[in-house]
């Protein structure tokens, strides 16, 4: 065991300085990986982002419940109550009908054709917030509603609800079909990477091999070079991310603010910067073992 660990750490010792001992090669090496890996783990974020402004706004879908005409008071409380012990209900708003009618007349449009009314011609009304927004539950709900005793109408914004689900579905099959693509590009320039290293260090496998030295104890320095290559250029890419945050969070702010919305640009959580480092990882760890088992192959 001990020295399996001593292998490790002289493998792990010697693609350290590899990277070192050439600055200006690695430091293009990193931005290229990183340009690569920022384009969709931005997408990745931004995509959060969105899932979190359209939580934090009013334009969570609704269900407006407008009780019949003749409903009394009392109705309405025993309604009340029974949308607040429903257990898919997260919150209801209740809305009488002499509110509404108040806001009405307080637009001078609508104010004449009011007051020439006999009666109050609004219904009491809630206003439903579900636990689960997902249209195919809030059209559950909507039916449910529908047979309630009292209920003349209920209406749903389900179309604003499928709009936003496919956008965010199309998002994120955008952002996998590019992470794909530009993985394989990550994969290909570690891979060529590698190769350029084994040119190098062509005399010095040589003379291991010689020595008797087994394919895996070559292949180890060069597979820690790969995943040391890859775990650097997905923390550049973390940066430039956070970076890009940084620079749009101002400019945003303020944009949203002009519509009303108080909402600030996040960069990467936890989970997907842990979840860049060990693709960005993986990678590269990939790119050098298909490299290396090319030259074996053929040496």
């Amino acid at each position: 065991m001990n020295i399996w660990l001593v292998h490790h750490d002289r493998a792990l010792r010697m693609a350290l300085r590899r990277l070192i001992a050439a600055p200006l090669t690695t430091l293009l090496s990193l931005l290229a990986i990183g340009v690569a890996l920022a384009l969709p783990a931005g997408g990745q974020m931004l995509l959060s982002n969105v899932q979190r402004l359209m939580g934090s706004t009013s334009a969570t879908p609704q269900i407006s419940v407008f009780m019949a005409a003749d409903a009394g008071r009392g109705a309405a409380t025993e309604l009340g109550a029974r949308l607040k012990k429903h257990p898919a209900v997260k919150q209801q708003r209740f809305l009488p009908r002499e509110d509404t009618l108040q806001r009405m007349k307080a637009n001078a449009g609508l104010r004449e054709v009011i007051d020439v009314l006999p009666d109050n011609p609004f219904p009491d009304a809630f206003i439903v917030t579900a636990i689960d927004d997902q249209p195919a539950t809030l059209d559950l709900l909507v039916e449910e509603f529908r047979q309630w005793p009292k209920v003349a109408h209920v209406q749903l914004d389900s179309a604003w609800a499928r709009r936003l689900e496919a956008l965010l579905r199309l998002g994120r099959n955008a952002v996998i079909l590019l992470g794909g693509l530009l993985a394989t590009g990550l994969i290909a320039i570690t891979f060529n990477i590698i190769r350029m290293q084994v040119l190098t260090h062509r005399a010095e496998i040589e003379v291991s091999q010689l020595l008797g030295a087994t394919n895996g104890f070559i292949r180890r320095p060069f597979l820690y070079f790969g995943a040391l290559l890859g775990f650097a250029g997905g923390a550049t890419a973390w940066l430039l991310i956070a970076a890009a945050a940084w620079w749009l969070r101002t400019p945003l702010d303020d944009l949203l603010h002009l519509y009303e919305f108080t909402f600030s640009l996040q960069s990467l959580g936890l989970a997907d910067s842990a979840v860049l480092l060990g693709i960005a990882t993986g990678l590269g760890w990939l790119g050098a073992l298909l490299s290396l088992g090319q030259h074996l192959r053929h040496s």
